[in-house]
């Protein structure tokens, strides 16, 4: 009896409680989604609204003179084009690797073995950026591992150049957004059903072909979303081209922080920003174009 009063005084007191109230009031539960979003949307118009005011007005006016100074000068458009390069080996580099690691992943059946190799693929996300991509200078350079390792099996006489380039880049920018190419290639491959490659097997198709006429094309939109992230990534990335790359290999983030910090040109640095953000709407755009009448992509959608 003593046991049951106490149970519904304590209930009697959680009705009262504060957050109990604000519970029941109509419609607050649309608030945790409204606040954040609405949060979330003031920083990002307010900074790019700054972003492209910087880029066409400074303390003399309007003005077009950045852009037009971008255009005129070819380095800057050819650090852009360089940028995209590298985004694309860098893209389908860890296409071609994230792959085969999420079907694994798919096909392991043990979740402790499941568990285990996803564990190894996110492991990365636990350690520095910084201890990375120093642990890869270490690693490329003419007296690394992998040159000694060549070298000793008798495959090359002389080091590999392997470092402050666009090798070294790609890279290193490669084993920091392999993971994310894992993480949404494996979350599309996981709703296949499995089914679907045994008939096909069962309709006479040999592994070869159940994979490239059933599997893969049924994993399309994990490819889509997870080159997209890789990519618009990869152009804005800044940390590792600094540390791998050379003077010849300067992305386009590498340049913005230059104009910021060293020359203090702010204006021209917003303006490479904008040139940054513009190509990369066009090419999202462009990828929309190529892929939205495909039938798997229209059924994710």
């Amino acid at each position: 009896m003593l046991t049951a009063k106490k149970a519904s005084w304590s209930a009697l007191s959680h009705m009262g409680s504060i957050p109990y109230l604000l519970t029941r009031i109509p419609g607050v539960h649309w608030l945790l989604v409204i606040v954040p979003l609405g949060y979330l949307l003031f920083l990002m118009i307010y900074s790019l609204f700054g972003l492209f005011k910087m880029s066409i007005y400074d303390e003399n006016g309007f003005t077009f003179q950045y852009f037009h100074y971008i255009f005129s000068h070819s380095i800057y458009l050819h650090v852009m084009w360089l940028t995209i390069k590298i985004s694309c080996f860098v893209t389908i580099i860890s296409l071609l690797l994230a792959y085969p690691l999420a079907k694994l992943l798919v096909q392991l059946t043990d979740g402790i073995w499941k568990k285990f190799v996803f564990g190894l693929i996110l492991v990365p996300f636990w350690i520095s950026l910084l201890v990375r991509t120093f642990a890869w200078t270490v690693i490329l350079q003419d007296q690394g591992v992998i040159n000694k390792l060549l070298i000793g099996a008798g495959i090359i006489e002389k080091p590999l150049s392997l470092l402050y380039n666009t090798p070294g880049v790609v890279i290193g920018m490669a084993h920091v957004l392999i993971p994310y190419m894992v993480v949404s290639l494996y979350s599309a491959m996981e709703g296949i059903d499995q089914r679907l490659i045994q008939a096909a097997a069962g309709m006479g198709a040999r592994p070869w072909q159940a994979f490239f006429h059933v599997f893969l094309p049924l994993s399309l939109p994990g490819i889509l979303s997870g080159s997209l992230i890789v990519f618009i990534l990869s152009l804005g990335y800044f940390v590792t081209p600094a540390l791998l790359g050379g003077p010849e290999n300067m992305m386009i983030s590498m340049l913005i922080e230059n104009n910021i910090v060293k020359t203090l040109n702010w204006h021209l640095a917003a303006a490479l920003a904008v040139l940054l953000f513009i190509v990369t709407m066009l090419l999202l755009a462009l990828s929309y174009l190529l892929v939205q009448n495909h039938s798997a992509v229209k059924e994710m959608s």
